[in-house]
This record gives C-alpha cells, structure tokens and sequence, in this order.
C-alpha cells in the first residue's frame, strides 16, 4: 500500500516542479478518480518526461479511434499479464471492470486472457496484441489479415499496435523501477464490501 507520501517507485526520485498544465492534470486526477496514479506520481520527477509520457497515454488511451476505450485497457491488460507487470495489471485491470462493468473481466485478462469469454473480434485484437508483445519480429502479413476479417480497418490495427507497443515499453519501466500501484485500485469496478 501506498501513500501519497511514500515514493511510488524503488528509486530516490522526488517530485520536481510541475508545470501549470501538469499541476492541473494531477488535480483533474485527484477530482475524477480521488488520486494521482502513482505512474504520473513516479514521472513527476522529470516535468518533461512527466508531459511526455502522459500526452502520449492519453493520445493512444483516450483520443478518438475504432477501438474503444474498452478495447484499448483490454490491450494493456493481456500486454501487461504477458510481461508480468504487476502495477499496469492492477491499474488496468480496474479500468476494465469499471468500462465493462464486469467485476470478473478485468481479472480474467490479468491472469490469462484466452479464459475470458470474449466475441472473436476482441479476441483476435488480444491475439496480436499479445503476439507482438511475446514477437513482435514474428508478425507477418497473415496476422494483420486475420484482424481485417475481424472487421479491423488499418487504421484500428495501427492503434492495437501502438497500444501494446506503449505498454510493453511501460511494463519493462515500471517493473525495473518497482512501481507500485494505488491500493486504491483494488476495490474499483467492484461489489461494495470486495477487493
């Protein structure tokens, strides 16, 4: 569990200046979800890197596209299961059962995505994304295919691409540095009185 005051990484990294933009960002954060995500807590040691790595999350994550806001934390769900990374399963596990209002999916993805009972379109966005995180060298012409027949444009399969790119880089980050995730994530998108 961590607090506000405890370091979100196993690094010595204390807060730098925020910019006005990024100060307001972690008070939108604090409004919307009653904290700041201990992954913006952890860049904020570098303002720039902290702008830098936000725009680009909230261009992939929230930024219109094909996929929908479901789909795109579904990716970094069974992205993050393969590496193993334990903050962006927790964090994102619980963006999946808010968005699918599922309190099961989130963590079903977490553990092995190919035991959720998923339509074939999300499972053959899940398949790619996984494939590119597990080798990325071995995706040929027949895989971007098989998401066409999902019913994928291009464009969609850029944004699969680019979701489960962005997580594989995050992941390897976030486990090097011992990131931890909000305690505050267990209980979201779930029963009253569970965790």
């Amino acid at each position: 569990m961590t607090s506000a005051n405890q370091n979100p990484v196993a690094l010595n990294l204390p807060q730098g200046e925020l910019s006005p933009d990024m100060a307001a960002y972690f008070a939108k954060c604090e409004e919307k979800i009653g904290f700041v995500p201990n992954v913006l807590r952890a860049y904020a040691h570098d303002n720039a890197k902290l702008e830098a790595f936000s725009g680009f999350y909230n261009n992939l994550m929230l930024a219109p596209s094909g996929l929908s806001k479901l789909e795109r934390e579904m990716i970094a769900v069974a992205v993050s299961a393969h590496n193993r990374c334990h903050y962006c399963i927790i964090a994102h596990g619980a963006a999946v059962r808010m968005l699918a209002g599922d309190a099961d999916l989130g963590d079903t993805l977490g553990v092995n995505y190919r035991a959720a009972s998923l339509p074939p379109r999300q499972r053959a966005m899940l398949d790619f994304a996984v494939k590119m995180a597990r080798a990325s060298d071995e995706i040929v012409e027949a895989d971007r295919q098989g998401l066409r027949d999902a019913g994928f444009s291009d464009t969609d399969i850029w944004d699969i691409a680019a979701v489960a790119g962005f997580f594989a880089m995050s992941n390897r980050v976030a486990s090097a540095t011992g990131m931890r995730p909000n305690a505050a994530y267990n209980a979201m998108g779930r029963p009253a009185g569970t965790k």
